[in-house]
């Protein structure tokens, strides 16, 4: 028997395990640094096969590091769990919340982290079994919503010997991620002022929220200035208690993204220049609380090639009537123009993709694209060749972030998704693993592409995980 044949054969003689696992982390939904359960569920998993796993790394308690085997090359296969609040939702094509308020899985992170999981697994069971050479390891990265674990993961170091990355993302095709996200810094602005009676002495007040209102306004006439493809989007966190009260303190959380980081960076010293003038202006004091940056994605080609060939030796999972009938109910759901906006994203017509799920596995449709949001997943690129692909785990045109997208991550179609994601990832990991041949030419590409700059972590010295 080939090795690839024993992959494919331990995922799925242990489908049912995996489905039951991801199904597990769904009805545990968890936020970003409070992934308890699921993250000891992984780890346990991995330490049960023989993977020796180090728990906390990154000053982040639900963060670890599983490594099989020895010597090289070193494979990592990155995996996430993190929910999202206010989410809950049961499986269902009408809104119905579990738990009112509570968390919801409506990025898929629970079908990520297991489908990584399965890969990871795998490739272990077909290098023990024929006798390979070389190291496997799974991330448990905590915190992706808030672009905070791979950060401080990478900022500790465990990143650093890899020969190359591989990871996945629930989506609603089948296909490489061949865009780049944004570079991010994510940051709150606390200003301080002096309280008085509003009505009686407002003289003797300084007030905190004009300083917040303040800068926003600087940060408006800014973005005339800024290039067409950043964005600078806030909340403001804390005004005040009351009206006749001067607020003695205000609060704004930004987010600031650019195609690259030293877009972001320019950006953010602009920012901290006016944050410093509006605090002139209206007589306060102000402080940064720096929570997080990332990187861009730096897709590396060959990898993503490599991925595709999988992708497309595997082909799609069949979908049974039942399945497409929720799919179909959901997108009776959307906002108007979802599932169009999607077509147009992919460049192709409703029947080509599949409809409500896809039926085909696509070329990259969004190769030297910037897509709008960020992901901690580029910090990781930056430091060792690293691709990703996207398997069809919702229905066409599902918002992301959304209970749609909750109710899919819950059902057999997430994980026939998931199914497809481990598969592929798992003998695109035994092929880096066995053929040095693509592994250079991996590392070729990423020299060429970061002009052998090293990694630099965006966070402050002491930074320290909110």
């Amino acid at each position: 028997m080939s090795s690839e044949e024993r992959i494919l054969n331990f995922l799925e003689a242990n489908q049912d395990r995996f489905v039951e696992l991801a199904k597990n982390i769904w009805e545990h939904p968890e936020l970003g640094q409070k992934e308890v359960h699921a993250s000891k569920l992984v780890a346990g998993q991995l330490e049960r096969a023989g993977f020796s796993v180090s728990m906390g790394v990154g000053q982040l308690p639900t963060a670890f590091v599983a490594t099989w085997g020895e010597g090289r090359p070193i494979i990592g296969i990155l995996g996430e769990y993190d929910a999202l609040p206010s989410l809950s939702q049961k499986v269902s094509p009408v809104q119905d919340p579990i738990v009112e308020e509570s968390p919801g899985h409506g990025c898929g992170h629970n079908l990520l982290g297991v489908g990584a999981l399965g890969a990871a697994l795998a490739v272990k069971e077909a290098m023990e079994q024929g006798g390979i050479k070389g190291t496997i390891r799974y991330y448990g990265c905590p915190a992706e919503e808030t672009l905070v674990g791979k950060v401080f993961m990478a900022k500790a170091g465990v990143f650093d010997d890899l020969d190359a990355a591989i990871t996945w993302h629930p989506g609603f095709v089948n296909s490489v991620w061949a865009a780049t996200s944004t570079a991010m810094n994510s940051f709150k602005v606390n200003f301080h002022g002096i309280a008085a009676h509003a009505g009686g002495s407002p003289e003797s007040g300084r007030s905190a929220l004009d300083g917040v209102q303040l800068m926003d306004v600087g940060v408006n006439y800014m973005r005339e200035h800024m290039i067409q493809d950043a964005r600078v989007h806030c909340v403001i966190t804390e005004g005040g208690k009351a009206p006749n009260v001067v607020p003695p303190y205000a609060q704004v959380w930004y987010y600031v993204r650019a195609p690259n980081r030293e877009q972001v960076e320019f950006i953010y010293s602009w920012m901290l220049d006016i944050a410093q003038g509006a605090a002139l202006m209206t007589g306060t004091t102000y402080d940064i609380d720096f929570l997080t940056g990332c990187y861009n994605t730096l897709p590396n080609d060959v990898i993503g090639d490599l991925l595709l060939e999988k992708l497309r030796k595997i082909g799609v999972p069949k979908y049974t009537d039942k399945e497409k009938d929720l799919a179909q109910k959901l997108q009776e759901t959307f906002p108007t123009g979802s599932i169009e906006k999607s077509l147009k994203r992919y460049g192709m017509a409703r029947k080509e993709v599949g409809d409500p799920l896809c039926e085909i596995i696509a070329d990259p449709y969004d190769k030297g694209k910037v897509m709008g949001g960020s992901t901690d997943v580029g910090d990781v690129s930056y430091i060792t060749p690293t691709a990703q692909i996207t398997t069809c785990c919702q229905a066409l045109g599902t918002p992301g972030h959304s209970w749609q997208n909750v109710v899919m991550s819950g059902s057999s179609i997430g994980f026939k998704g998931m199914m497809l994601a481990a598969k592929a990832m798992a003998l695109t990991a035994l092929d880096l693993e066995t053929r040095p041949d693509v592994l250079k030419a991996a590392r070729d590409e990423f020299e060429e592409k970061t002009k052998g700059e090293k990694y630099v972590s965006p966070l402050p010295e002491g930074a320290v995980p909110h």
